[in-house]
């Protein structure tokens, strides 16, 4: 059984920096491309970036671009995402998820999914 738990949310002021964590279970980590979104209330989830099972690969959504950034560390199974000039419109539950085979924005290719963390940004 695969578990994702996601940590770091909370309540941020407009313009500063948030760091998110995201811990899986198990030993295969190292194979799994992983993935954030988030979801705010009455929207639909959107993609918020993806990283590639070693590392050396990201992708980003337009809305996070040049403010996001995500890492991974394979012997502590974390992947992290930084957000700097956060804004009132990041607000939303993020989420981590995980697959095997692709590293996009495609929501429904991640088999895997954390039960999210609260990001709110306050203007």
């Amino acid at each position: 059984q695969v578990q994702l738990v996601e940590t770091g949310g909370g309540l941020v002021q407009a313009g500063g920096s948030l760091r998110l964590a995201c811990v899986v279970s198990g030993s295969s980590f190292s194979t799994y491309n992983m993935g954030w979104f988030r979801q705010a209330p009455g929207k639909e989830r959107e993609f918020v970036g993806a990283i590639d099972w070693s590392g050396s690969t990201t992708r980003y959504g337009d809305s996070v671009k040049g403010r996001a950034a995500i890492s991974r560390d394979n012997a502590r199974n974390t992947v992290s995402l930084q957000m700097n000039s956060l804004k009132s419109e990041d607000t939303a539950v993020y989420y981590c998820a995980a697959n095997t085979y692709y590293i996009g924005s495609d929501s429904l290719r991640y088999n895997y999914w954390g039960q999210g963390t609260q990001v709110t940004v306050s203007s």
